[in-house]
């Protein structure tokens, strides 16, 4: 069984969680270009390496950002997500 650490909820098995998805910090919409924009939405930098992802623990529904490795599918960290609104990333690095 596979294992994954929710920063909220402790170490839960793997199938209570559903990856959103590559984080990458939101640009300024106020000041983006309409291209920087739509490469923002929607194109993917799909990255064989270390990987910062949207990830969510289905039954609590709580959201947070986990580092994965894409070739061994190997999760790393766990931590909490930026809070909404946030104009600068709390992401550790």
């Amino acid at each position: 069984m596979k294992i994954m650490n929710c920063p909220l909820n402790g170490p839960r098995n793997i199938s209570e969680f559903q990856c959103y998805g590559e984080y990458i910090e939101q640009p300024d919409p106020e000041a983006v270009s309409d291209d920087s924009w739509n490469e923002y939405i929607w194109f993917a930098n799909n990255t064989a390496g270390v990987v910062r992802e949207w990830w969510c623990h289905t039954p609590s529904n709580y959201w947070f950002i986990a580092e994965r490795h894409t070739v061994t599918d190997k999760i790393l960290k766990t931590y909490p997500a930026p809070k909404a609104g946030s104009t600068t990333a709390e992401v550790p690095s």
